[in-house]
């Protein structure tokens, strides 16, 4: 966690873990990590409307955070791969019954989309 959020006092774990993936970019982020490394221009394709500000931005806390790993290759011009770490991938782990969860919910409100389109 960032500092200034590491300060505060949470109600129980949850309220922690959920702190390190607050913003509206963190779990994208989370889930393109958990399939590979990723350069950021990578991840800016993916997410599309994520500026390359508030990218470094979200990559620097999750750095901070010990969730991501940031290797900088040493070749013109540089070359910058971000991965998650262990602790990430742990939280990736934990994150999938939501993301499965997520994911029927997605479905569902799609299935009522169709159903209440007229045409």
């Amino acid at each position: 966690m960032t500092s200034k959020r590491a300060k505060g006092l949470y109600a129980c774990g949850l309220s922690a873990a959920l702190a390190v993936i607050d913003g509206k970019w963190k779990t994208g982020l989370l889930c393109y990590l958990e399939l590979g490394p990723h350069r950021p221009a990578e991840l800016r394709r993916r997410l599309p409307g994520l500026s390359e500000k508030v990218l470094t931005q979200a990559l620097r806390e999750m750095e901070t955070d010990g969730l991501v790993h940031r290797e900088v290759h040493d070749v013109l011009p540089p070359k910058t791969v971000y991965s998650l770490t262990p602790f990430g991938l742990e939280l990736a782990e934990a994150l999938a019954p939501l993301t499965d969860w997520g994911d029927r919910r997605l479905g569902r409100l799609t299935t009522s989309w169709q159903s209440a389109d007229p045409a």
